[in-house]
């Protein structure tokens, strides 16, 4: 069975040479010259799949015979709020891919230690030449039985859960779906208000990995962040909005939370201020002594190849009877 596969972006020649290397030779493949509509749109006909980040409603028009769409990154909102009607008439299914999972998962445990271990307020005062300070200011905090809560359980905290299983915590995993895999050891809750309740006052560490869609939208926020230990540390590498900004920004110029590592953000078109500086909030966070600051580079790096084997088994799993797809999104739960 042929299938036309388009992939509607300009390919790097390393890129297109390890995907052209990894698909199914059935498979008929173009590559756009850009992401933009006047290149996507002359090669609309017959394309079965499409391979991108953003479309518009005159390529779904055009596109008669488009079955499915591959988003090559994990965030699909901005797809499904846009067109889920329209790809729900039309039956397009939407998959997205988790190859950034391991990195992001890297990078949040990075995050992590830097944040127990006040790396960085180490590295500016010896920086400034004042060798050996800052320890009763920044003595460290050992993870060793620690209880750490993942908020979500999808690729990325499943890949923390991995990498912190060495450090001796114990592990506490608040989700959505159903459990088709309970973790052995864990205490297991699901995001309903009671469950997720009793999840915040048993954790030390709150890790949060969930995508953004209508139901966790603020899912921590003034009425419940309170609920955290006061010595809790709070990640956040899923999306800023789960974490109402003004609660997270309250505990911490509070105190009511030891310290916060966030990668994810509220405005991703800041306006410059006079000084030319751009800040992805309206609080000032960058104030705040006990947050470390990230700027949505979980992911990087975004050259490894391999991050898009999700994308190319799907691709090369279109041409089989009974195709096994994986990361297929459920456009009810947008996820």
């Amino acid at each position: 069975m042929n299938k036309k596969i388009l992939f509607a972006f300009k390919a790097d020649p390393s890129l297109k040479d390890y995907i052209i290397s990894k698909l199914d030779s059935r498979l008929n493949y173009y590559f756009t010259e850009s992401s933009k509509e006047e290149a996507i749109l002359p090669q609309l006909e017959n394309v079965s799949v499409l391979v991108g980040w953003r479309f518009t409603d005159k390529i779904f028009e055009k596109a008669k015979t488009l079955e499915t769409i591959i988003n090559p990154g994990a965030g699909v909102q901005h797809i499904v709020e846009a067109f889920k009607t329209t790809l729900q008439k039309k039956n397009i299914r939407l998959m997205n891919s988790h190859g950034n999972a391991y990195f992001t998962a890297q990078h949040t445990v990075a995050l992590l230690l830097s944040l127990s271990n006040k790396v960085i307020l180490h590295h500016n005062l010896l920086k400034n030449g004042q060798w050996r300070s800052g320890d009763k200011e920044g003595i460290s905090i050992p993870l060793r039985n620690k209880r750490i809560g993942l908020l979500g359980y999808g690729a990325v905290n499943r890949n923390v859960h991995q990498m912190l299983q060495g450090f001796g915590c114990r592990f506490s995993i608040c989700k959505n779906k159903k459990w088709l895999i309970k973790p052995e050891n864990c205490s297991l809750y699901s995001i309903e208000q009671q469950q997720l309740e009793h999840f915040l006052k048993e954790i030390d560490i709150l890790i949060a990995a969930v995508p953004s869609t209508a139901e966790s939208k603020h899912l921590i926020a003034e009425h419940n962040i309170h609920l955290l230990k006061k010595n809790s540390l709070v990640l956040n590498v899923g999306r800023g909005d789960l974490i109402e900004e003004k609660a997270l920004y309250s505990a911490l110029k509070e105190n009511k939370i030891t310290g916060a590592a966030i990668d994810v953000w509220y405005n991703y078109r800041p306006e410059p201020d006079e000084e030319g500086r751009k800040y992805p909030y309206q609080y000032p966070f960058h104030e705040l002594n006990n947050i470390i600051l990230s700027p949505h580079r979980a992911a990087s790096p975004m050259n490894d190849l391999e991050r898009w084997n999700d994308v190319i088994h799907n691709l090369n799993e279109s041409i089989n009877e009974k195709p096994e797809y994986i990361n297929v999104i459920d456009l009810q739960q947008a996820y």
